[in-house]
């Protein structure tokens, strides 16, 4: 029999919770669902009134991979859904993780967290800008750190503050809060960034996707500012051998960075640095520390 467990009211089946789905180390379903849990707080207040797209692998990563934007089957009524027209659905719709008891049923499905860089009701306008800086092999995290840290210069000669994150995978995301400001605007500004760091550090970095471009650079990659795209949550569980976290880090972190291990974080790792040094990404939270794009400004 599924348990039925009581979150903020709500009946929440939460089902197969001593189901391996890590196995190089043993993580569990149960895990899974401990760990979100654990960093509610924080990662609520990222995906606070955006709309969710989901990756789900419930047979863990080396299972079947499903991206979905809309509302899986068998979502409860009282899950909270904004619309999010399409050009092939005017009436889609998505779930907002509005609440402890919605972030429960979701990770009961076994899931990353991705969400635009535009909150509900507010199709591209953006209040975030986002930079995903992928490492071309032989290239890691260690190149990343250095092609960050010269963007976040540039973004300051603009007036704007940057946040770091590792991306749970091979890269690191950079996150700039912003006043509202139209999706075409950003991924314009973003993509003149991108170009302007592979002119100012051309060995280091590219601003295309082409393959061929991208062996021992970081691949700046801009076009996460489209309206229609989205990034790994703040905070959420990826689909990889082991269980790694998008985790903010600290820009003393990126700096003292020499090894690709130095920014890779467990579920496990996640609960004592919020003790240590609170949610790093809580400045992009407050409209207080919004920025604004040079063009925009009066």
């Amino acid at each position: 029999m599924t348990p039925i467990t009581l979150v903020e009211g709500r009946r929440i089946a939460l089902s197969n919770l001593d189901k391996v789905l890590y196995p190089e180390t043993g993580f569990t379903k149960g895990e899974v669902l401990h760990y979100y849990a654990t960093v509610a707080v924080p990662l609520l207040a990222h995906v606070h009134d955006r709309p969710v797209s989901f990756l789900r692998y419930p047979d863990g990563p080396d299972g079947q991979l499903f991206f979905t934007k809309n509302p899986p089957p068998g979502t409860p009524d009282w899950v909270k859904t904004t619309p999010v027209p399409r050009s092939e659905d005017l009436s889609a719709e998505q779930v907002v993780i509005a609440d402890m008891a919605t972030l429960m049923w979701a990770a009961n499905l076994v899931v990353e967290f991705h969400t635009p860089q535009w909150p509900a009701g507010r199709p591209a306008v953006a209040d975030r800008l986002v930079l995903d800086l992928d490492p071309g092999p032989p290239a890691t995290v260690v190149e990343c750190c250095a092609a960050a840290l010269w963007l976040r210069e540039r973004l300051a000669a603009d007036g704007l503050e940057a946040y770091a994150k590792t991306s749970g995978s091979k890269g690191m995301h950079l996150a700039v809060a912003l006043e509202p400001t139209p999706s075409e605007q950003v991924s314009a500004y973003a993509k003149l960034l991108a170009q302007e760091a592979e002119r100012e550090l051309p060995d280091l970095v590219v601003h295309r996707m082409a393959k061929a471009l991208r062996p021992g650079k970081v691949f700046v990659d801009h076009s996460q500012n489209a309206a229609a795209k989205t990034t790994a949550a703040p905070y959420t569980l990826r689909a990889r051998a082991r269980p790694t976290v998008s985790a903010p880090v600290s820009w003393a972190e990126v700096e003292a960075c020499r090894n690709p291990a130095d920014l890779i974080f467990l579920a496990g790792d996640i609960a004592p640095r919020l003790d240590r040094d609170g949610d790093l990404f809580a400045p992009l939270t407050d409209p207080g520390r919004a920025g604004r794009l040079p063009g925009d400004r009066p």
